[in-house]
Formats: structure tokens, C-alpha cells, sequence
């Protein structure tokens, strides 16, 4: 089959880019915060607590990773281009509700958070699917390329909102809604035509179908490189150790970057200003918005290189390297926050170690537990993200609203996210790949 007529898989790559610049939408939502959490005796139209801002934020991630189980199933049943439309047009609906109702608590987290995270989950692993079945000879690489838009696109959506062309937070006005719901209601529509451009390509390769020169590897069970030679159902999958290894590693490290994306722009404010670097709050959030950004282009570079470090030395080392360097980090970004341009640095390794979560565990549930079936099982995998998405905010935020202004509030949240990527760097130490019974 390798000599037989397909489209180039190369178009497969374009497509998942383009899918996931949408779906990275979420990392977008520290560029709201600011507004939506400034106290109504202040002007605030919103006037949430920094809890409810993070707890849209993290019913958002909740959501879209439980979906990720959901759309695992429809893939197999109906193919994956289906339901990366569905998906799409799923994510649109929310963010366009979320403009026109969304002036409430309540009304933004149903809609950007339950109904756009719905819409998140059901497009995103299949990108990452269908891209490993294109590309059995590079999964880290294709891996991290396929969800690469994913945080590139956090940068384009925060300057697009906040500064490019004087930012459409300040000068957008769609139906007469304020800023924050136009927003909401632009970015919805674009969402969802470019969801469904990047579709088109999103079809699995012909039975048999294998890269011109490339043999499958003999099976290999070293803890390094295993192969993914043997195919695991979701129930197989959900017997073995390496499963739970592998989601107490994805909650240990991405509560960090979950919790950092989050709150950067308030702890930037925060820090900048308690340390005289930006004296106003204007100031100080021109520099966090600038961190944020860089962070997002971080978080999709990371993804690239993690992934493509990864083929060459093993998902093992890759991640246990990943989660090290991260809760180094963490320890020391407090500390580092207090100047513009330690701000900047901490949020770039942040944001990259980060990404590599996103190229890393695919490729390795691939490798443990077979190509075949890894748009379910990653699904499965991805639960550990949803479980991340809730405690890394939420934790940041309650030490935020008990501090009440102090700036010292920031650096409990951040050690514990800190020990937490250690512990998960700990645990891929003791990674085996799995043995089919």
C-alpha cells in the first residue's frame, strides 16, 4: 500500500494548524480577566471575583477534556472529519452565545466554558488522530506540529483582543454589546469557518497505508522506545499501570502551565507593580499582556521541539527532562515576576515546557498502546488535563481572593505547582512499556 495514490500528508499538518489556531481560543482567556473581574464600584460591567474568572477558564478545560473521551468514540463510529465540523461549529455556537448573553457568571460559563469547551474537545484530538496514522515515522514531531496552532493561536487571539489595531476590547462594538461580549461574538464566527477549512484534509489514510521506505520497527518493550506495535482497546489501556503513570504525570505538569495561563496577567499587575518596574496599572498590564503573548508562542514552539526531541531520546527522558525543568522554574517565578523582563523569561520557559505536555503524551500513548486505536485512548489520557484545568486556577485563585491585594498571595500557588511537576518527573522515571496479555 505504500506506492498507492493519496493526497500529500502534508496537507494533513496545514489543516490540524489551522484547526487548532481555534481551538488555543482558550490560553486566550487571561486577556479578559482584567475587565470582567474589575469591581462594578470601580465601573466594572462584570465586576467577577478572580475565582469565577478562573472558574470559567477551568469549567472550559473540564469540559473540553472529558469531550476528548466523547469524540474519541465518534471518530471510530463516524471518521474523524465529521466531528472535527461538529466541533467547530459546537465552539462557534458557544462564543457567539457568549457575546450576546454572556453578562453574567452564569451565562459565561455556560457558554464559554460548558458549550466552547464542548466544541474544543470534540475537534481536538482529531488532528493529533489522524496526523499520527499519516505519520507512524515521526508521531512526537507530527505530534507537536499538530497542535503547535494550538498555542500560537493564544497569541493571535490576546493581540488581536488586546493591542493589534488598538485591540478589539477597546474598539468593537457588535450589536452595541461591550467590549468583552464583541469580542466573544467575532471571535465565534471565525472560529467556526476556520474550523471547517481545516476539516477538509481530516481523513484517516487507506487501510495498509504506510510512508514510502518506512517499516513498522520490531517490537520493543525498553523503556525509552516502545513501539506501539501492539494495539490496546480502552479497556486494555485502562488495566495497566503505564495508564495511570501517565495521567498522574499529565495532571503533575500541566497544573502548572494551567495555572500560570490563567493568572499571568494578574500576577504580572500584581508583581510589576509591588516592585516599582511599572508603576500604573495601564503600564504593568501592557507588560503582562506582552508575557502572555509570549508565552502562547512559547507554549506552540515547545510542542515542536519537545516532540522532536522526543523521537530521538525517547518519550522518557523527554518528559521526565520536560517535567524537571518546569518545577525548577516555578519555584523561582515569583521571584522573577518582578521585572519586566523576568516576567517575559519565566512565562517563555513556562509556556514552552508547557507545550510539550501536548506532543509528549500523545506520542506516548501511541507508543505504549498502539496507533490503531489512539483517538480513544488519548482521550482517556487527556481526563488528567481536565483534572489540571480545575486545580491549577482554582488553587491560584483562592490564595488571589483571600490575599486581598497582597502580592505574597502569589507564592503558595506557584510552590505547589513547582512540587508538582517534580513528583511527575519522579514518576517517568519508572515508565515501562505495557505488555499485552
Amino acid at each position: 500500500m505504500t506506492d498507492q495514490k493519496v493526497m500529500n500528508r502534508w496537507l494533513v499538518v496545514i489543516g490540524a494548524i489551522l484547526i487548532q489556531l481555534c481551538l488555543g481560543a482558550i490560553y486566550a482567556w487571561s486577556v479578559f480577566t482584567k475587565q470582567i473581574t474589575l469591581p462594578s464600584a470601580d465601573g466594572g460591567l462584570y465586576g467577577f471575583t478572580t475565582k469565577q474568572a478562573m472558574g470559567v477558564f477551568s469549567a472550559g478545560l473540564a469540559v473540553f477534556a472529558v469531550f476528548t473521551v466523547i469524540a474519541g468514540r465518534l471518530q471510530v463510529r463516524h471518521g474523524p472529519r465529521p466531528i472535527a465540523v461538529i466541533g467547530g461549529i459546537v465552539l462557534g455556537i458557544g462564543y457567539v452565545l457568549g457575546g450576546l448573553i454572556g453578562k453574567t457568571f452564569a451565562t459565561q460559563l455556560l457558554c464559554i466554558g460548558v458549550i466552547g469547551g464542548a466544541g474544543i474537545g470534540l475537534a481536538y484530538t482529531v488532528p493529533i488522530a489522524v496526523g499520527v496514522k499519516w505519520f507512524p515515522d515521526k508521531k512526537g514531531m507530527v505530534s507537536g506540529l499538530a497542535v503547535a496552532g494550538f498555542g500560537f493561536g493564544a497569541t493571535l487571539w490576546v493581540k488581536l483582543a488586546g493591542s493589534w489595531f488598538g485591540g478589539l476590547l477597546n474598539t468593537t462594538s457588535v450589536f452595541g454589546l461591550p467590549g468583552v461580549q464583541s469580542v466573544f461574538f467575532i471571535y465565534g464566527i471565525v472560529f467556526a469557518a476556520l474550523v471547517l477549512i481545516g476539516s477538509i484534509v481530516m481523513v484517516n489514510p487507506p487501510a495498509g497505508w504506510k510512508p514510502a521506505g518506512w517499516e513498522p520497527p520490531a517490537p520493543s518493550d525498553t523503556p525509552s522506545h516502545a513501539t506501539g506495535t501492539a494495539d490496546f482497546t480502552s479497556g486494555q489501556m485502562l488495566g495497566t499501570i503505564q495508564y495511570y503513570s501517565l495521567v498522574l504525570m499529565f495532571i503533575g505538569s500541566a497544573l502548572a502551565g494551567l495555572m500560570v495561563i490563567g493568572v499571568i496577567r494578574l500576577f504580572g499587575i500584581d508583581a510589576l507593580q509591588a516592585s516599582g518596574a511599572r508603576a500604573d496599572v495601564a503600564a504593568a498590564g501592557i507588560a503582562a499582556g506582552t508575557a502572555m503573548a509570549w508565552y502562547a508562542i512559547l507554549n506552540g514552539l515547545g510542542r515542536i521541539v519537545w516532540g522532536t526531541v522526543s523521537d530521538r531520546i525517547g518519550r522518557k527522558w523527554a518528559l521526565f527532562l520536560m517535567c524537571l525543568f518546569q518545577g525548577i522554574i516555578m519555584f523561582l517565578f515569583f521571584k522573577m515576576g518582578h521585572t519586566v523582563a523576568g516576567l517575559i523569561v519565566g512565562a517563555c520557559i513556562i509556556g514552552f515546557n508547557f507545550g510539550g505536555n501536548f506532543a509528549l503524551f500523545p506520542a506516548a500513548t501511541a507508543d505504549f498502546f498502539g496507533n490503531k486505536n489512539v483517538g480513544i485512548n488519548y482521550g482517556w489520557v487527556f481526563l488528567a488535563y481536565g483534572i489540571a484545568g480545575i486545580v491549577g486556577p482554582q488553587i491560584a485563585g483562592y490564595f488571589k481572593d483571600a490575599a486581598a491585594g497582597d502580592v505574597n498571595a502569589w507564592v503558595k500557588p506557584f510552590i505547589i505547582a513547582g512540587i508538582s511537576c517534580l513528583v511527575a518527573a519522579a514518576i517517568a522515571l519508572t515508565l515501562r512499556a505495557p505488555k499485552k496479555a
